[in-house]
This record gives C-alpha cells, sequence and structure tokens, in this order.
C-alpha cells in the first residue's frame, strides 16, 4: 500500500453505552484531513448491539465493495477488530481506541462498570442511574453519559450486559491480523487501561500506539481521534516496500 491510496471510508463503532455522535466528535475531522469518509452508524440496540454492529459492517462492506477502515472506541475497537480478523481480505486497516480487555473481559474495569451500571438501570431507573454514574466524573464526561443512556432509553441495561458479557479478540487471534492497526490509549483512564492497549500492540504484527489522556480528551474531543489515525499511519508506514521492524516498537507520543 502507497501513499496515493489512502481507504477511503471508515466505519467507526462506538463504545458500550455510547453512541454514534460521541465516535463523529473523536473520528470525524482527524480522518477527513487525510481523505476518509467516517461512516458512523447508530448503534444497534439492547442485546443486539454485538451481533448487530458486526452484521453492519458486513453489510457496508458489500455495499461499498471496497476495503474499509474499521474502528471504534472500547466494544467499537473490540467489534472492528474481530471482524477484521475474519475479513482481512475486506479490511485496510483498524482504528483501535481504547480497548477494554482481550479474550474474557469478566474481571475487567469496564465491563464490571457496564454491568454494575446495567443493575443500577434494572433496579433504579434510568434518571437514579445517570445520577450515581454522573456523580464526581468530569462534566464533559456526565454529558457525554447523559446524552447516549438516555438516547438508548429503555434498551440500555441490556445493551450494557450484551457488551460485558462478549468476549474481545484473544491475543493469539490478533496475532494473525496482517492489516495495519492503530492503538490509542488515555494514560489516565482506568476503565480502558493503557497496559491493555500496550499488549494489544505486542500481539499484534503491524501495529504502533499513541497514547493521550482523558484530561486532553475533556478538552478536545478529536485528540483521542488524532492518535488513533497518527498510530494507524506510522503502521501503515512500516507495511509499505522498504521499510524495516516492527511498528509496535515505536515510541509512544503523546498528542496535546
Amino acid at each position: 500500500m502507497t501513499s496515493v491510496d489512502i481507504p477511503s471510508t471508515a466505519v467507526l463503532l462506538p463504545g458500550t453505552g455510547s453512541d454514534e455522535v460521541f465516535v463523529r466528535a473523536v473520528f470525524e475531522r482527524p480522518l477527513a484531513a487525510l481523505g476518509i469518509r467516517v461512516v458512523a452508524p447508530p448503534p444497534p440496540q439492547g442485546d443486539a448491539v454485538v451481533t448487530g454492529s458486526l452484521a453492519l459492517l458486513d453489510r457496508i462492506a458489500e455495499e461499498t465493495g471496497e476495503s474499509l477502515v474499521v474502528g471504534g472506541v472500547s466494544l467499537g475497537a473490540h467489534l472492528a477488530a474481530e471482524w477484521a480478523i475474519r475479513n482481512t481480505h475486506r479490511c485496510a486497516g483498524v482504528l483501535a481506541a481504547l480497548p477494554a480487555w482481550n479474550g474474557s473481559g469478566e474481571a475487567a474495569p469496564a465491563a464490571v462498570a457496564a454491568t454494575v451500571s446495567a443493575d443500577l438501570v434494572d433496579r433504579h431507573g434510568l434518571d437514579e442511574a445517570l445520577a450515581v454514574s454522573t456523580r464526581g466524573v468530569a462534566p464533559w464526561l456526565a454529558e457525554e453519559l447523559t446524552r447516549a443512556w438516555r438516547r438508548h432509553g429503555s434498551s440500555l441495561a441490556a445493551g450494557l450486559r450484551a457488551a460485558a458479557r462478549h468476549p474481545a479478540p484473544e491475543l493469539d487471534d490478533l496475532g494473525a491480523l496482517t492489516v495495519p492497526v492503530g492503538v490509542a490509549a488515555c494514560v489516565d483512564d482506568p476503565v480502558h487501561p493503557a497496559a491493555t492497549a500496550r499488549t494489544w500492540v505486542e500481539a499484534l504484527p503491524n501495529a504502533a500506539l499513541v497514547e493521550t489522556s482523558l484530561t486532553a480528551l475533556g478538552a478536545d474531543r478529536e485528540s483521542l481521534g488524532r492518535a488513533t489515525a497518527l498510530a494507524w499511519l506510522r503502521a501503515r508506514a512500516a507495511d509499505e516496500p522498504g521499510t524495516t521492524g516492527p511498528s509496535r516498537h515505536h515510541r509512544p507520543a503523546r498528542p496535546r
């Protein structure tokens, strides 16, 4: 792949309980700067979030008839990588922002948080669950949660549980994914540990990591998109003829 054949389309999926509004805020302008159009479909509702998202990727790949960049945030990154492993012939790369676990996520902070949130919604209703979940968090995150959770409405709890119980790709499976993968982590995010992102990058044969922070994300949603896109460009450059060495050994850069 050369610098003149950047893929034209990226299909990006949101994280657990999130929505396409956040995905567009993160990725749309950073990828537009590379000439890549973002397709960010609304997440399937309830317990269809996993199977429905994978089906969306299949459908869009068939409709476009071209190799896609796929990716997303947290659960969206997991599902995109899962799809890419099965569809390398239709995939031009993966943008994995904030991967939360590999393999079973039973004890992962993000999966535990999703299950606890689902229990809160079922026992106390959406309003009380939001009040508890946004207490003491950064205002920008409270705003994102409030908008997205209200949009999910009565399907929220089922979607949270479906996401929490769905395994992310195993490290051995990531090792079979040969397309360029850009991974981004926030070094101050306890729910999506940077150590998990580093584990992904070490397992992937052609990947790079760029680290940013939740502080930066709160001030500028695009900071996460820029970090992920930069990581993908580094992985892609290492895949070009005449380059040597695994791209995962790039020193992480932290966009400001």
